[in-house]
């Protein structure tokens, strides 16, 4: 039995330092989420891209050195990064389906942001030697077959239009699954380059085009790849999502009448999408612990999109409800003998 199949456990606080955490979800269930992918009907769709990406791939190495070009190279080995990510994605998506036992209690959600990792890595790396080769031959560039580039360049915008077109049809709120999409994405445009290179080098015979173009799928890669790399390391980080300012929102829980306090605030990022806050709040002792968590955890949900929530809520101590002197360092005085973080209370204060 999962934790969400228990019923919520609430303990009283008066006179004791109990606390009231549960995996609370301000009223919204799992069936109103939208986590990760849809295995059958994304798996099809993504098979479906994978196909025409590596069928078309192993053709336009063949073309690329029977006509020279490092540009449709370049395009491959593009190519060849986005059928691994989506390779990924399909495994990652099988991992994160499994349901969380043992010691992974969050299951193997996080598989697709590895895969991402991965992917960025890869892209980066990838780049580093392609950006070597375009810069050789742009100061000695063999000849180049212009046509067989231009034709085959044209090809490969037909191929990726399909991919991507798979590829939207399956559930991008998975970051390997987006990431997929925007590298295809990606090649599209560098398919665009290379067709242009071609035409230029058959019409004027200025063969250094081809070069150029490899540079511009290099400059695509590196912002992929990035990109990639950021995000995913953010979420293996447990950062905060990127537009959630834990700051921010730690000030807004203790706006609300009767808070008194918030500390030991997280907040971080699961899997794509999935956002997840855990925070020790105190509240007045006339308060209603039972009511401030609830209406906590609906104006999360409301405000900032998080339905993962486990808060820990307490009656203040009568010492925590007294004013100090400016400056007076009154860390002893909250629940939490090694707190994390800013405390947050109502009025100015530290960050």
């Amino acid at each position: 039995m999962s934790a969400h199949d228990h019923a919520p456990h609430d303990h009283d606080t008066v006179g004791t330092v109990g606390h009231e955490g549960h995996e609370g979800h301000g009223g919204h269930g799992h069936a109103g989420h939208s986590h990760g992918v849809a295995a059958d009907a994304d798996r099809r769709w993504l098979g479906i891209a994978l196909g025409l990406i590596t069928g078309f791939m192993a053709v336009e190495v063949v073309i690329g050195v029977l006509a020279h070009s490092l540009a449709l190279i370049s395009d491959a080995a593009h190519m060849l990064t986005d059928a691994v990510s989506i390779v990924l994605a399909l495994i990652a998506m099988r991992l994160a389906a499994r349901p969380a036992r043992g010691g992974f209690t969050y299951g193997l959600k996080r598989a697709e942001i590895l895969s991402a990792q991965a992917n960025g890595l890869t892209l980066l790396l990838l780049a580093v030697w392609l950006a070597y080769e375009a810069v050789r031959r742009l100061l000695d560039p063999p000849p180049v077959e212009g046509g067989l580039v231009l034709v085959t360049a044209l090809a490969g915008i037909v191929v990726n239009i399909a991919a991507a077109w798979c590829i939207s049809k399956a559930n991008r709120t998975s970051l390997a699954v987006e990431g997929a999409y925007q590298h295809i994405l990606n090649d599209l445009f560098a398919f665009i380059g290379t067709a242009v290179a071609g035409l230029i080098v058959l019409t004027t015979g200025f063969r250094q085009a081809d070069s150029i173009a490899s540079l511009v799928v290099v400059v695509l890669m590196v912002k992929a790849g990035y990109g990639l790399v950021r995000e995913s390391g953010r979420i293996l980080l447990e950062a905060a999502p990127a537009h959630v300012d834990p700051d921010t929102v730690g000030d807004r829980l203790v706006g609300q009448p009767p808070v008194t306090e918030v500390h030991d605030l997280h907040i971080w990022t699961i899997t794509s999408g999935q956002a997840a806050l855990s925070a020790h709040v105190l509240v007045a002792p006339e308060g209603d612990c039972h009511a401030v968590r609830r209406d906590l955890e609906a104006l999360l949900a409301k405000e900032y999109g998080i339905t993962h929530t486990t808060l820990q809520v307490d009656h203040a101590q009568d010492s925590l409800l007294t004013v100090g002197r400016p400056g007076e360092d009154r860390a002893a005085d909250t629940h939490c003998a090694d707190a994390h973080g800013p405390v947050h209370r109502q009025g100015p204060h530290d960050h």
